[in-house]
């Protein structure tokens, strides 16, 4: 048995009320790059509940992805709307490239590879295969912002980044927990 370096932030954590707990880990669900995969793990980690622990990080990853779908999608519509007017010859537009940001010539960031990683992935693999392959190339909000932008109905980018975020929460708490299991800190 492997001696237990997370025994002092458990006996924190372990010290908060019961309904603190799942909404910690909910709001690391929230952030970019910890997502609710990530958040499980780390509140499975320091003693939550497994099942409390996927289901926070769960809910507070999607709650993130929806704001920022509907949030996307209004930014959207405005810009093809300004584009519409453009046209007729009311406005004058910036050129906007596929993921919604200003084109810039440069040296590509890892951002930008991750975009062409997930638009070739959208192409050939569909928005359900996109939207499950897409943990490895961004994090879901800034995926999500990216078929929106991309012009997918909100509702499919919702429904498939749902489906993706507990599949991923899933696998990686299950890991999670029996990586805890296995080296006896539960």
């Amino acid at each position: 048995m492997a001696s237990n370096p997370y025994e002092g932030l458990q006996d924190f954590v372990g010290g908060l009320p019961d309904l603190v707990q799942p909404l910690i880990v909910a709001g690391l669900g929230m952030i970019p790059y910890v997502e609710g995969e990530g958040s499980a793990a780390i509140g499975i980690i320091v003693g939550i509940n497994p099942v409390v622990a996927a289901v926070a990080g769960a809910a507070g990853n999607i709650l993130s992805v929806v704001l920022v779908v509907l949030l996307s999608s209004r930014v959207r519509d405005s810009v093809v709307a300004r584009r519409a007017r453009a046209a007729d010859g009311a406005v004058a537009v910036d050129v906007l490239d596929s993921a919604g940001a200003s084109t810039d010539e440069g040296k590509p960031t890892r951002r930008s590879k991750g975009r062409k990683r997930l638009s070739s992935w959208l192409v050939r693999f569909g928005v359900p295969g996109a939207s499950i392959l897409a943990p490895f190339a961004l994090p879901t909000q800034l995926t999500a912002a990216f078929f929106v932008a991309s012009g997918v109905k909100k509702g499919w980018v919702i429904l498939w980044q749902v489906v993706a975020i507990v599949l991923w929460t899933g696998l990686v708490a299950a890991a999670a927990l029996g990586f805890v299991t296995l080296l006896g800190w539960g």
